[in-house]
C-alpha cells in the first residue's frame, strides 16, 4: 500500500520552522587562526626528534606516533634523497654526513618559520610568541624571573620556557635550536654561538645578615675559611674560578656541603651560620627575602668574573625572543 501523502498545512509549518532555525555559528578565521599554531611540516619535525633522541622508538613515543610509520616517513625520506639520513644501530640510530646536513637543514628551516610566524602576529597586532631560554642556576632565583616579570608587564602575551643547567648543556642546546638564549658564566664557543651582551657578575659570598662577615664591603677567598662552607661543584662556573684562584694559594678549602643547587648551598650557610658562593652584581646587597648578604669577593679571577647572553650564530630570532634580548641589554646587563 503506498504511504499516505504528507498534508499541505503540515509540510508548510516544517518548511516555517526550518526558516526560523539559525544557522550553525562560524568561528571567524582570525579566532579560528587564534587557536592554532603555525606547524614546521611533519617532516622537519621527525628527523629532528629521532636526532634528538638517537631512537625511533623513544622519538615516536615523544611524537605520539606509531614508530612504524615513523620509520616509514624517514625512509620515504631517505629514498627521496638517495642517501641514508640515519644508521641503524642495536639500540638506536646515528646520523651519518648526509644526515647531519639535513638535520642542520630542518632545525634551521624549524627555527625561521617560527621566526616568520612571530612576525606575521606582530603585524596583526597581536604581541604574542614564546621565549626559550636555558640559564645557569645562579640566575634562576632572582635575576632572570625578574627579568621574565618585567618584560611581560608590557608585552602579557609573550610565554616563556626556562630549562636550568650546566654550561655545557646550555650551549648543546642553543646549537640544536631548542632554545632562542642562554645565559652563562662560562664563555662559550664563537664557532655556533654569537654574544648578544656581557656584564660584569662578581662572585660574591652570601651570608646571614647577623653573620660575622655580614658588615664587610668585600672579602677574600681566605677570609671564608673559619666558618662552615658550603661549595657549588665542578659542573658550575663559580667553581672554576674559585680552583684558579686556589691554584695559586698557599691554601685550600674544606667545604661541608658540596652541591650544584644553589639553593640548597643558600639554606645550609644560613642554616650553620656558614656561607656560600654566587654571582652577583658588583657591590655589597642585600639577597631576597632579605635574610642574606652577599658581599664581592675581591681575589682577581672571582671580581673579573661575566654574564653573558648569547643565541645561536646566523639565527633569526623571533620577533618576542629578539625583544626579549633588548629589554634584557638595556636593563639587566
Amino acid at each position: 500500500m503506498a504511504a499516505p501523502q504528507a498534508r499541505p498545512d503540515r509540510i508548510a509549518r516544517k518548511r516555517r520552522k526550518r526558516a526560523k532555525t539559525p544557522p550553525a555559528r562560524i568561528a571567524p578565521a582570525s579566532a579560528q587562526a587564534a587557536r592554532k599554531r603555525l606547524r614546521p611540516p611533519r617532516l622537519l619535525t621527525y628527523v629532528d626528534a629521532v636526532a634528538r633522541h638517537g631512537s625511533i622508538r623513544k622519538a615516536a613515543e615523544a611524537l605520539n606516533v606509531a614508530s612504524s610509520a615513523l620509520n616509514r616517513q624517514i625512509l620515504d625520506l631517505e629514498l627521496d634523497l638517495g642517501s641514508s639520513l640515519f644508521e641503524r644501530l642495536p639500540r638506536g640510530v646515528r646520523l651519518t654526513a648526509a644526515g647531519e646536513v639535513f638535520l642542520a637543514y630542518a632545525r634551521q628551516a624549524i627555527s625561521e618559520l617560527k621566526a616568520v610566524e612571530s612576525q606575521v602576529e606582530q603585524l596583526r597586532g597581536l604581541v604574542r610568541g614564546q621565549v626559550a631560554i636555558a640559564a645557569v642556576e645562579s640566575v634562576a632565583g632572582e635575576l632572570l624571573p625578574s627579568a621574565i616579570t618585567q618584560f611581560q608587564a608590557t608585552h602579557p602575551n609573550v610565554r616563556f620556557r626556562v630549562r636550568i643547567g650546566a654550561p655545557e648543556d646550555l650551549v648543546a642546546a642553543l646549537i640544536a635550536d631548542q632554545v632562542d638564549l642562554i645565559l652563562t658564566h662560562h664563555p662559550p664557543p664563537k664557532k655556533h654561538v654569537a654574544i648578544a651582551a656581557v656584564a660584569s657578575q662578581a662572585l660574591c659570598a652570601l651570608v646571614a645578615t647577623d653573620h660575622p662577615l655580614a658588615g664587610r664591603d668585600s672579602l677574600r677567598l681566605r677570609d671564608c675559611l673559619s666558618f662552615p662552607l658550603a661549595l657549588g661543584d665542578s659542573t658550575l662556573a663559580g667553581r672554576a674560578l674559585i680552583e684558579q684562584v686556589l691554584a695559586q694559594a698557599s691554601f685550600d678549602l674544606d667545604p661541608r656541603l658540596v652541591s650544584n643547587s644553589v639553593a640548597t648551598m643558600k639554606a645550609f650557610a644560613h642554616m650553620n651560620s656558614g656561607l656560600c658562593f654566587q654571582f652577583r652584581n658588583p657591590g655589597r646587597s642585600l639577597i631576597p627575602p632579605g635574610d642574606m648578604i652577599a658581599v664581592p669577593l675581591v681575589d682577581p679571577p672571582l671580581l673579573e668574573a661575566k654574564l653573558i647572553l648569547a643565541t645561536r650564530r646566523g639565527r633569526v630570532l623571533p620577533i618576542a625572543a629578539a625583544g626579549f634580548v633588548e629589554v634584557f641589554k638595556t636593563d639587566w646587563m
